[in-house]
C-alpha cells in the first residue's frame, strides 16, 4: 500500500531556520522592558544606515582623484544607492507585512553587511556603484522594517519616545559619519569608510535574532505586483536621474527633458496600476488621511534639508582650504543638534503638545537656520551655530512627524507604512544631494555664489515643511477619543 512520504524532519528544521521567524528566548520575552530591547536593536540599523549615508560624502574627493572622474560621476556612489533604496522600500515593506518583519530585517542586515565589505574591495568606480546597488537592496529590507518594528513593539503611549530614540540613533550615525569619515579618508583611505559597517552589522544580526519580536499582525499577498514595481522604479529613477543629469553629467538638455517626461508618465501609470490591481504594491487608501499625506510631504522636505548641508558644507569648506577632517568636525554640529533634540525634546516640550505643534516648532527652527545661510559668512565660525540650530529643529520635527504618520496607519500595514516613510526619506536624501550639486554646478566656478543658491533651495524646502505641518490634523491619531 502506497503512503505519502513527508519531507525529512531534518530538512524541515533546516528550512525553517531560513524561512521562519524565531521566537525570542522566554527570559527576554517576559521582561517588562522587552520592547526597549527591541527598539535598541532597531537602533543599530538606524545608526548604520545614517552612518553610511553621511560618511560616503567625505569620500568624494578621494574617489575623484583615484578614479580620475568628475563630481557628477562620483555623486552616483550616493545616488545609485539612494535610487535603489527608494525603489525597493515600499515593496520590501509589503513583503514584510506578509512574510515577517523580523525575517526580512535580519536578511537585509546580512546583505548590507556583505555588500559593505565588497564595496571596500571595489577595483573601479563602476564596480563600486554596482556593489552600492546590492548594499541598497539590503538596506531596503532593513529600513522598511525599522519604523514598523518600533511602532509594533512599543506601547502606543510611548510611540513618540521610541521613535525619538530611533531618530537619535540615526542622528548619532550622522554625527559620527563626517568625523569618522574624515578621519578614515585622511589616514587609512576611502575603502575603510565601507569596511567600518561590517562589525556593526555582525553585532546587529546576532542581537536581532535574540531580541526582536516575531510578526503577529500580517497581511496576505496573493501575488506580487511586478508591474507596479517596474513603474515605481522607472518613475523614481527617471526623476532623480534628470536632476543628476542637470547637475553636471554630459547629457544634452533634451535628454534631461526626456528623463523627466518618462518619470512623469511612469508615475501616472503607477497610480493607475495601484487603483486597479487586485493586490496593489501600495494601498493608496493609506494616503487618504491628512496625517499620512501631509506627514509624508513634511518628511520629504525635512530630509532634504537634513542631507543638503552634508554635501554643501564639505564643498564650501574644502574650497577655502580646510581638510576633510575639519569639514567633518564642523558638519557634526547638525546631527549632534538633531540627536539632542530627538532624545530630550519629548521631555522638555509640554506633554500635552500634539504632534502638529511639535512639527511647527521644529520646522520653524530649521527654516530660520537655513535662511541664515543666505546672509552669514560661510566660515566655520558662522556655520557651526547655524547647523546646530537646524539640527535642533529637525530633531524636534522628525520624531513627531513620523509618529503622526505611523499612528494613522493600521498595525497590519505598518511595514508598508514604514516603507513609505523611509521612501520619502530616500527621496529627500537624494534630492538634497542632487539639488545642492545642481546649484553648485549652475553657478560654475564661484563656490560662494553656488552655496547661496543651494541655501535658497533649502529655504524653499523648509517652507514646504512648515505648510505641511500647518495643514496636518491637530489631534494625534492615537490620542484617546472623548466619550460620546
Amino acid at each position: 500500500m502506497a503512503t505519502h512520504m513527508s519531507p525529512h524532519p531534518s530538512k524541515r528544521r533546516w528550512s525553517s531556520v531560513f524561512t521562519a521567524e524565531r521566537a525570542r528566548p522566554e527570559g527576554i520575552r517576559s521582561r517588562p522592558n522587552a520592547w526597549w530591547l527591541a527598539v535598541a536593536t532597531v537602533c543599530f540599523g538606524a545608526f548604520m544606515g545614517q552612518l553610511d549615508a553621511s560618511i560616503v560624502t567625505l569620500t568624494y574627493g578621494s574617489l575623484r582623484t583615484e578614479f580620475h572622474t568628475s563630481l557628477a560621476a562620483v555623486e552616483w556612489v550616493s545616488l545609485a544607492y539612494l535610487l535603489t533604496l527608494v525603489a525597493l522600500l515600499v515593496p520590501a515593506g509589503r513583503l514584510s507585512d506578509a512574510h515577517g518583519r523580523k525575517l526580512l530585517y535580519l536578511y537585509g542586515f546580512a546583505v548590507f553587511t556583505l555588500a559593505s565589505a565588497a564595496c571596500g574591495l571595489a577595483p573601479s568606480l563602476g564596480t563600486l556603484v554596482l556593489f552600492r546597488v546590492v548594499q541598497a537592496a539590503g538596506a531596503a529590507m532593513m529600513q522598511a522594517n525599522s519604523v514598523a518594528l518600533v511602532t509594533t513593539s512599543a506601547p502606543r503611549e510611548r510611540m513618540r519616545s521610541a521613535l525619538g530614540v530611533q531618530a537619535a540613533a540615526q542622528a548619532l550615525g550622522l554625527a559620527l559619519g563626517p568625523t569618522v569619515g574624515g578621519a578614515l579618508v585622511s589616514t587609512l583611505g576611502w575603502r575603510w569608510v565601507f569596511w567600518v559597517n561590517v562589525p556593526v552589522g555582525v553585532v546587529a544580526v546576532v542581537g536581532g535574532h535574540y531580541l526582536l519580536p516575531r510578526t503577529w499582525a500580517r497581511t496576505s499577498v496573493a501575488r506580487f505586483d511586478w508591474s507596479g514595481l517596474g513603474l515605481l522604479v522607472v518613475a523614481t529613477t527617471g526623476a532623480l536621474m534628470g536632476v543628476s543629469a542637470a547637475s553636471g553629467l554630459a547629457v544634452p538638455g533634451w535628454g534631461v527633458a526626456v528623463l523627466f517626461l518618462v518619470a512623469a508618465v511612469a508615475g501616472w501609470g503607477f497610480v493607475r496600476r495601484q487603483r486597479r490591481a487586485a493586490a496593489p504594491l501600495l494601498d493608496l487608501n493609506l494616503l487618504g488621511t491628512r496625517a499620512v499625506a501631509f506627514g509624508l510631504v513634511g518628511a520629504l522636505s525635512g530630509y532634504l534639508v537634513l542631507f543638503g548641508p552634508l554635501v554643501l558644507v564639505p564643498v564650501v569648506l574644502t574650497a577655502q582650504g580646510s581638510s576633510a577632517l575639519t569639514a567633518g568636525l564642523a558638519l557634526t554640529a547638525l546631527p549632534a543638534g538633531f540627536a539632542l533634540a530627538a532624545t530630550a525634546g519629548d521631555r522638555l516640550l509640554p506633554r500635552g503638545l500634539a504632534d502638529r505643534g511639535r512639527c511647527l516648532i521644529g520646522a520653524g527652527a530649521f527654516t530660520l537656520a537655513v535662511a541664515a545661510l543666505l546672509v552669514v559668512p560661510l566660515t566655520i565660525g558662522a556655520l557651526v551655530p547655524v547647523l546646530a540650530l537646524a539640527g535642533l529643529g529637525l530633531g524636534i520635527f522628525t520624531p513627531a512627524n513620523n509618529a503622526m504618520i505611523m499612528g494613522a496607519i493600521p498595525a497590519r500595514s505598518s511595514g508598508t507604512g514604514g516603507g513609505l516613510v523611509n521612501m520619502t526619506r530616500g527621496l529627500g536624501t537624494a534630492l538634497g544631494v542632487a539639488l545642492v550639486t545642481l546649484a553648485l554646478h549652475l553657478v560654475g566656478g564661484s563656490v560662494q555664489a553656488g552655496a547661496r543658491w543651494a541655501a535658497a533651495v533649502l529655504v524653499v524646502a523648509s517652507a514646504v515643511a512648515v505648510v505641511a505641518a500647518w495643514l496636518s490634523p491637530s489631534r494625534d491619531p492615537w490620542a484617546p477619543q472623548p466619550m460620546p
